[in-house]
């Protein structure tokens, strides 16, 4: 699952922070380290736990004390995590998902392994996301498209969430 995890955690940031300044791209990355940690051994493992997303968040809020523009691009990544978690339903799992304080992990796959051929479906509705995503912000235009991969920043004209700067 690679489309899912980015549509959906780009669309949900993009609505719910309403930050022009955000690093998208950081968000993207943050998105799909939970399986490329766990899918290679098959099984949901501290990657997909709650405590490791908000360690994360924290060591990152910590070492960039006093630095707010490292801290807006370096939030991204644990937030992109946490919006893993949501859109993979790893909250299913609460031996995983509450880890260490649940106690061993267990024996659970990855939850994009159990959903098997269901993977299609979420993949074409995470591309269809990014069609949209990429409608609406305009990255046909090569300064958008610019300020999305060098600066991270994707805004759209027009109706759409309150941006913030």
């Amino acid at each position: 699952m690679f489309l899912w995890f980015i549509g959906t955690a780009v669309i949900s940031v993009w609505y719910v922070f309403g930050d022009a300044r955000f690093d998208y791209r950081l968000l993207a990355v943050g998105a799909l380290i939970p399986d490329a940690i766990d899918l290679p051994g098959g099984r949901a493992r501290w990657a997909h736990s709650l405590t490791v997303a908000v360690a994360t968040l924290v060591v990152v809020m910590v070492i960039t004390a006093g630095r707010k523009p490292i801290r807006r691009l370096l939030l991204a990544a644990p937030i992109g995590m946490l919006m893993h978690l949501v859109w993979d339903g790893a909250f299913a799992s609460t031996k995983v998902f509450w880890w260490p304080f649940s106690g061993s992990w267990g024996n659970v796959r990855v939850p994009s392994l159990q959903r098997g051929w269901w993977n299609v479906l979420f993949e074409v509705i995470g591309a269809a996301i990014l069609v949209w995503m990429w409608r609406r912000c305009e990255l046909s235009d090569p300064k958008r498209r610019h300020d999305l991969i060098h600066h991270g920043v994707l805004e759209a004209r027009g109706p759409g969430p309150v941006r913030r700067s």
